[in-house]
């Protein structure tokens, strides 16, 4: 590996990836992969200096540095350097890249949410003739450039926009699937615990708005079915409505964003969510001298006689025989010599180290992404539903569907900004032709591409959502 300081960076466009977790596995290779032809440098930059020498490969144009995100300096001059600066920091952390993406005049790649903060350097972005790019990994992503090219290719007709739903879910590939469950962690597991908090889920619905507060959440499910893979769950995500104005969908009926799971997981999470063991937002006293049993036992009634197992199916109301008993058995939340082992932890944060021990890829493993899109409109007088699907399925532990679906669009998109391909300015998300156009064509060679089928459009469908 050639060290930074000896490297004629006059002769090489240098592309600054800060962050090599499990996110910049593909994004690395592909950009690898093309750094000859392209004349790349990659300087990738990680708290953990062995983790970003490992994804070098030892590649010549690859150069691995230590960065501590929160040493200004050290950051700043790091961002000097490069050409353009791909961020796959946490969400909260972009900002301060931003700022010095903007100082130093530097596009910049993510693939999260854009913040009120990054928002508020929109200005300052174009009059500078920068681009800072977000939401470009799967979803955000991958979903909103799918979406926008037939919603596009619908409106260029003459079409009328009624109906867009939309969903998107990381799962275990069908042959990696052996728990109860139907599921394996494939990306943060604290997000997957902690998902559907902080807020209340909002939609639209044949015109009317729906409210589905978070303890509610898990048992107002939507049934999907994608061929060859069978039938699918989804629950609503906190906000479909702010893409209303993203995606010119004013007059639309009906608006609906959700998460995917295998039928089923939805209901049994929902135990979780009663007894409070999601909750993130206290300390447990002597956390990590806590046994499974013990923890299990903190959100249940006394009783003098009871066992744990009695009280958990009397607060709960199922029975031994039920399927939900089996799937919490399977997790041994009744183990009484297993112990938590972290200090000063949130009920979520235990529950999170719990289903760790069952739900992680092992090294053979296969992940999978489903995504699922309803479009409902009226063309010429005639009103037609197009569902375009797409399923993407891992190598393995390592080169993930998710690591493939999210970074490899972070990285097109670098390349596409780097040789001029993308030139609108300004802080934005992938909803243009110029970008979704070309990403998704080349995503096609990697298999990650979409079905679609026309139907006659049926509007709203009472049996299809519980509880509505």
């Amino acid at each position: 590996m050639i060290p930074l300081n000896i490297i004629d960076l006059e002769l090489m466009r240098n592309i600054l990836i800060i962050g090599a977790g499990r996110s910049a596995t593909s994004l690395i290779q592909y950009l690898i992969d093309r750094s000859e032809a392209e004349q790349l440098h990659l300087i990738i930059a990680d708290i953990s200096f062995e983790l970003a020498q490992r994804k070098t490969k030892n590649h010549p144009n690859t150069t691995a540095l230590a960065l501590d995100i929160f040493e200004a300096t050290q950051r700043a001059t790091a961002i000097q350097k490069a050409d353009l600066v791909i961020s796959m920091l946490p969400a909260q952390l972009h900002i301060e890249v931003a700022k010095d993406c903007l100082t130093y005049k530097k596009h910049m790649v993510t693939a999260s949410y854009i913040s009120d903060a990054m928002q508020a350097l929109d200005e300052q972005v174009k009059a500078n003739n920068l681009i800072f790019m977000n939401e470009i990994g799967l979803d955000p992503g991958i979903d909103h450039m799918s979406a926008m090219k037939v919603i596009d290719d619908i409106r260029d007709k003459g079409g009328k926009m009624l109906l867009f739903e939309s969903f998107c879910g990381g799962l275990v590939a069908p042959e990696s699937d052996n728990n109860l469950w139907n599921y394996k962690f494939t990306w943060a597991p604290r997000n997957v615990v902690l998902a559907g908090q902080g807020g209340v889920a909002k939609f639209i619905q044949e015109g009317k708005y729906k409210y589905i507060p978070y303890p509610k959440l898990f048992r107002r499910t939507e049934f999907l079915h994608v061929e060859g893979y069978g039938k699918f769950e989804a629950y609503a995500n906190r906000d479909s409505l702010k893409y209303r104005t993203v995606y010119g969908l004013e007059e639309a009926l009906t608006l609906y964003r959700g998460t995917i799971r295998r039928v089923g997981f939805s209901k049994a999470w929902n135990m979780f969510v009663q007894l409070g063991m999601t909750d993130d937002s206290y300390i447990l006293d002597n956390s990590d001298e806590l046994s499974y049993r013990e923890f299990t036992n903190l959100f249940l009634p006394y009783h003098p006689t009871d066992s744990v197992e009695i009280k958990m199916r009397m607060q709960l109301g199922i029975e031994q025989d039920d399927s939900m008993w089996d799937k919490l058995l399977e997790l041994d939340v009744f183990n009484p010599t297993k112990l938590v082992g972290l200090k000063n932890a949130s009920p979520a944060q235990i529950l999170e180290k719990i289903l760790s021990d069952q739900w992680t890829l092992a090294p053979e493993d296969k992940d999978m992404i489903v995504m699922y899109h309803k479009f409902g409109f009226e063309l010429n007088g005639i009103q037609q539903q197009i569902d375009s699907k797409m399923v993407c399925v891992g190598d393995d532990q390592t080169y993930t569907a998710m690591a493939k679906t999210v970074g490899l669009p972070v990285a097109m998109a670098a390349l596409l900004i780097l040789n001029g391909k993308i030139t609108t300015p300004g802080v934005q998300l992938p909803i243009r032709k110029e970008v979704y156009e070309p990403l998704l064509q080349e995503l096609e060679l990697y298999g990650i591409h979409f079905t679609e089928t026309v139907t006659p459009y049926v509007g709203y469908n009472p049996d299809k959502v519980l509880g509505s």
